[in-house]
């Protein structure tokens, strides 16, 4: 598992990619961001988001399954992506006091109650989870990547991307402020839409993407997953004649160093290629 790096500097942030099985084969789950949000404004991407002040309450080593071990800044990760899918899509990684999974029906009507005021900043997880004998399930989710924003951008993240099994029951859809659109879409499909024009999707999504879609099924993503030692990306920007060059560490498993990316600049690039 890589370090949380640079908490001073860049801005914590986590993301999940919740993934099926469906009959063309494993589908991710998208959503469309708002075109007026300041960060890949229209663009298609994980559900995810910045840790909120919740993400560090102390209950949560009482409230958390698979935190044992862990450091502060990763659990507060962890359990930031297991907020966002929450908020963001409706599904609600969590066991009762029996250690089931929550089920879709109790997770719409949680969903209810929680969502908008979890978004909203007026609870945190912590009292969801306290006042309903809930746990979360972060030993649901595979530490898939880490990225941090190269340093010349006006706006860093420090970014920990999780692979999840979407629970079967529960029904998935966008929150309809930061997100205004949300899809079940194949790791090909994705891509072609983005080389086709359909879609704006930025660097990192797209190569996150085809990494995660080198796997034929969600019981094959999360096994290279938790086998896989996540290595750092800080990517190295070049400008090139028609577009950027990125360079990135070979060892985290994107099938290349170099990669040429065309767009329309910043990190709306819509197309990315290896050289």
């Amino acid at each position: 598992m890589s370090e949380v790096s640079e908490p001073s500097k860049t801005r914590l942030a986590a993301t999940v990619l919740l993934a099926r099985d469906g009959e063309q084969g494993m589908e991710l789950f998208m959503v469309v961001r708002h075109h007026e949000i300041d960060f890949a404004s229209g663009a298609m991407v994980f559900p995810g988001g910045s840790l909120d002040p919740g993400d560090r309450d102390p209950r949560l080593t009482r409230y958390a399954d698979g935190a044992e071990g862990m450091d502060a800044d990763m659990l507060a990760v962890r359990t930031a992506a297991a907020r966002e899918a929450f908020e963001e899509c409706g599904v609600l990684l969590a066991r009762d006091s029996a250690g089931q999974l929550v089920d879709g029906a109790r997770t719409a009507e949680l969903g209810e109650l929680y969502r908008a005021p979890l978004e909203a900043g007026e609870i945190g997880i912590a009292d969801l989870l306290e006042k309903h004998g809930l746990r979360l399930a972060l030993d649901e989710l595979a530490h898939f990547a880490h990225w941090v924003t190269p340093e010349n951008m006006p706006k860093r993240f420090d970014t920990h991307f999780f692979l999840a099994r979407a629970p079967q029951d529960h029904v998935l859809a966008h929150d309809g402020t930061e997100s205004v659109d949300s899809l079940w879409i194949t790791p090909s499909e994705a891509c072609r839409q983005a080389d086709d024009g359909e879609r704006t999707i930025i660097f990192p999504t797209r190569v996150n993407i085809e990494k995660v879609g080198t796997s034929k099924t969600v019981a094959e993503a999360l096994e290279r997953a938790h086998n896989s030692k996540v290595v750092c990306v800080r990517p190295v920007v070049e400008k090139a004649e028609d577009g950027r060059i990125l360079n990135i560490p070979v060892e985290a498993g994107y099938g290349a160093s170099r990669f040429l990316v065309k767009g329309q600049g910043g990190q709306r690039a819509v197309i990315a290629r290896r050289e």
